[in-house]
């Protein structure tokens, strides 16, 4: 007969195993601890750069060279079928929106150079070729919702008004009437064929806290940079100001 109880012997090594493991994995997780404590605090005690810890900030500016190389204007984002289109939109802020607007004076100021804008009338924004988008738009606070918008190509539009010098430079700027509320845009993503100076949404006009009377459709970049309500258009080979990365968040901003 065999006996199968483990010897005394056995018993004390597996325990010393488990003893000096738990030991090891302890020691580890309080030197993690430890590391993570020290480096949160490196990180917090460096000077701000456009509202970020200088080291995070350079990580921010890596991944922006990285995808900037790699983005491809061909390359499109998914659409949807009108029926797939949310009925109740989300509303993803309301910066630049403090004031009322009147579309009879309110004008889209598009500054082409120093002491060169051209003023336009929503009238003269609709008589451009109108196109439609479906898609998932997306919030940096994690949300996402397939929505129906429609207006101009800015790609459209800046061929229309004679801006291909504009198109050569870096960047485009925008922002709301009052100047509360700006973003700056890599000029690749701007002339990518979805993105729109949106007048509709559902097929209506835009709703007051959707951005009326145009808004900026940017499919490529999250909502941050859907600007509500443009007041001016402006082009630059240096980063415009932007609200958010001011507040530490990424200037691209791209998905």
């Amino acid at each position: 007969m065999t006996n199968n109880k483990p010897r005394l012997e056995e018993t004390t090594i597996t325990r010393k195993q488990v003893w000096l493991k738990s030991i090891i994995a302890f020691t580890i997780f309080i030197l993690l601890g430890l590391g993570g404590w020290l480096g949160y605090n490196y990180i917090n005690d460096q000077p701000l750069v456009g509202g970020t810890p200088k080291t995070l900030r350079k990580v921010l500016r890596f991944n922006e060279k990285v995808f900037t190389k790699v983005f491809d204007t061909a390359n499109l984002v998914k659409e949807y079928p009108l029926s797939a289109a949310a009925t109740k939109v989300r509303v993803n802020g309301k910066d630049g929106l403090e004031d009322s607007v009147d579309v009879n004076s309110w004008r889209l100021q598009v500054i082409r150079a120093k002491g060169d804008t051209l003023r336009l009338t929503l009238d003269d924004i609709k008589k451009l070729p109108k196109k439609d988008i479906v898609f998932d738009f997306k919030c940096i606070e994690g949300w996402s919702q397939v929505t129906h918008w429609a207006g101009v190509p800015l790609k459209t539009f800046m061929d229309h008004y004679n801006l291909k010098n504009q198109q050569q430079l870096k960047y485009v700027g925008l922002e709301t009437p009052n100047k509360k509320y700006y973003v700056g845009i890599d000029m690749p993503s701007a002339l990518q064929s979805q993105t729109l100076l949106c007048y509709e949404m559902n097929g209506a006009p835009l709703p007051l806290n959707q951005g009326y009377p145009l808004r900026l459709i940017i499919p490529v970049k999250y909502g941050i940079k859907h600007l509500k309500r443009i007041g001016t258009l402006f082009f630059s080979n240096e980063k415009p100001p932007d609200f958010w990365a001011e507040r530490g968040y990424d200037y691209y901003a791209g998905h």
